[in-house]
């Protein structure tokens, strides 16, 4: 029957296509393979001498996070050693330093909390606070520092330099915060990665900024308390034999 045929339409109108979704699905698609592929492997009863080894694009992921791992030790290393030129000394610098676990903490916990996973993408963005995080506790310490050189006990020198520095750390600290937004809502081709870098920068410099603040004086505190310590024990010491 002619009344049965369908009518032809010509559309020369370009249809979007909808790629995000599509690529979120497919990566998540791709770690679930991956994850299963490896717990597949580890319970191979494997004979004397035969071993397995990936290759190909999982073999280029292992090698780019092993490159990551070493630049974040050199990266640490670098900021440590030229902290103890400036400060003239390891304590300060060590107790600087006491707040890079609160950024990983922070970082980890926006990914758990998002649902993301520990990309390339994730360690460039740690890579870039490694130089970042330790800033406020600089800005803190130095102010520490400088009120104990004009003779402030070391417990008053932190209330002070806490009363003083900590309105330009957190107008420093959320000023970053707010710049690294647009990455976290992030959307369309290239998304996913721009996505998980900026939830790892956004929170962990919220980490370092909340716990790190109030922990690093406590942390500076104990140090200096223990090497105070140290140093009265050694003056007796050296007296008794005296």
């Amino acid at each position: 029957m002619i009344g049965d045929v369908p009518d032809v339409l010509d559309d020369a109108r370009p249809r979007p296509v909808e790629r995000g979704k599509a690529k979120d699905d497919e990566s998540e698609n791709r770690e679930k393979y991956l994850e299963g592929m490896r717990r597949d492997v580890d319970e191979l009863d494997l004979l004397t001498g035969v071993t397995v080894e990936t290759g190909g694009v999982t073999a280029d992921i292992n090698e780019t996070f092993t490159q990551l791992g070493l630049a974040m030790a050199a990266a640490i290393a670098i900021v440590y050693f030229i902290l103890v030129v400036t400060f003239g000394g390891g304590l300060a610098p060590f107790a600087i330093l006491f707040s890079l676990p609160f950024a990983v903490i922070g970082a980890f916990a926006g990914l758990f909390i998002t649902g993301q996973t520990i990309s390339v993408s994730v360690m460039m963005g740690m890579l870039m606070l490694i130089g970042i995080v330790v800033t406020n506790a600089i800005v803190l310490v130095d102010r520490v520092i400088h009120m104990e050189r004009e003779g402030m006990t070391v417990r008053n020198a932190l209330l002070e330099a806490g009363a003083t520095r900590l309105r330009p750390i957190l107008m420093t600290s959320f000023a970053f915060i707010m710049g690294v937004v647009p990455l976290v809502l992030s959307s369309g081709a290239g998304a996913e990665m721009r996505h998980a870098m900026g939830v790892a920068v956004f929170s962990g410099m919220l980490g370092v900024t909340f716990f790190g603040l109030l922990l690093t004086p406590v942390f500076y505190l104990v140090i200096r308390a223990y090497v105070d310590r140290r140093a009265e024990k050694k003056a007796v010491l050296e007296e008794a034999h005296a």
